[in-house]
């Protein structure tokens, strides 16, 4: 399966069959926490990067052998921006045509400005866009935008979809020590939410391996301060282990690379699922697995994780941010060829 991977607990969204239809890492933002790492290029303009019916195929053969009492959502979640598929619209009615499971479609938010992007996610059962800030200054600190997209339009495109919209709309923010957590930083974040006005707000944090190493997690206060500063309709989501599945055609280091190329995993979880699939022989699985060349790991928060070979996540020091990835992320232009 290129596209199709799962179904994967979510935190969200229970068992969730993913449908991923850009090339990894192509995104508008390049945001210090993602677990795919850095975004090199940013990416600018919509395009049709896959087959609608390539996709489509790989759905139907997951259902037909799954059935749908085994997944909960099928879920629309790019290796990067979903909304950068320029046939989204598309994909999403012809996938309701095959199945009765709800859809739901995770995006950063930031083209939902445009009227087309904002008709083609009305079909949706959920969306689920992202706001980790409440002002310019602290945007572009945290998400690291393309010249293009702009704070305000930001903002904009998610008040206009509210408007529009008769789904559920469920708000992330990404909850991050010492940048976003502060009283004043949930101030204007909370100021921003009670405009669009969503269905639910979801306060995450980094548990995945983010790529700047100096991303720290929030503390408990910084939490406490979340939930009461966005409401009744907060929730902070827990951490979910993630157990993979075999996949369909058995293959095991195409299963594992299908995963961890989207949802980077703990060392631990890698182990647990092989203790399942290859009982007996883990430890030469896994050394078979690290000597593909198709396995990176990464070490964040004192655990190792493991990720696609061709993410980014450079090795910074203890600085934080330079002023040139700040730079970069504004004057790059033109999306992946």
């Amino acid at each position: 399966m290129k596209h199709v991977f799962g179904p994967v607990p979510s935190r969200r969204l229970g068992r969730s069959l993913g449908i991923d239809p850009v090339p990894l890492k192509t995104c508008n933002f390049s945001c210090v926490y993602c677990q795919l790492g850095r975004t090199r290029p940013l990416a600018r303009k919509r395009r049709a990067f896959f087959s609608v019916s390539d996709m489509l195929a790989e759905v139907a053969t997951v259902l037909s052998h799954d059935g749908p009492d085994s997944i909960d959502w099928i879920t629309f979640v790019g290796s990067g921006e979903t909304t950068l598929f320029s046939r989204l619209g598309s994909l999403i009615r012809f996938v309701k045509s095959i199945s009765e499971l709800p859809v739901a479609v995770i995006t950063n938010g930031s083209l939902l400005y445009l009227p087309e992007v904002r008709k083609e996610l009305s079909a949706a059962d959920a969306v689920l866009p992202s706001l980790d800030a409440g002002t310019e200054t602290l945007y572009a600190r945290i998400n690291r935008p393309h010249r293009d997209f702009l704070f305000q339009q930001h903002v904009d495109g998610l008040m206009e979809f509210r408007k529009e919209y008769e789904g559920r709309l469920w708000v992330e923010v990404m909850l991050l020590g010492g940048i976003n957590d502060s009283p004043e930083a949930l101030r204007d974040i909370a100021a921003v939410l009670e405009r669009i006005d969503p269905d639910e707000i979801h306060i995450s944090t980094p548990t995945r391996p983010p790529a700047e190493h100096w991303v720290e997690l929030p503390n408990h206060g910084g939490l406490e301060r979340a939930s009461a500063a966005f409401g009744s309709i907060a929730e902070v989501l827990q951490p979910i282990e993630v157990n993979m599945e075999t996949g369909l055609d058995g293959e095991l280091e195409e299963a594992v690379l299908r995963i961890v190329s989207r949802h980077p995993l703990q060392e631990i979880e890698v182990i647990r699922s092989l203790e399942r699939w290859v009982p007996g022989r883990v430890p030469e699985t896994l050394a078979a697995l690290t000597g593909s060349g198709k396995i990176k790991i990464i070490e964040r928060y004192g655990k190792r994780f493991w990720c696609a070979a061709d993410t980014q996540f450079p090795d910074q020091g203890p600085s934080g941010i330079r002023s040139s990835d700040l730079d970069e992320a504004h004057t790059t232009s033109g999306a992946p060829a």
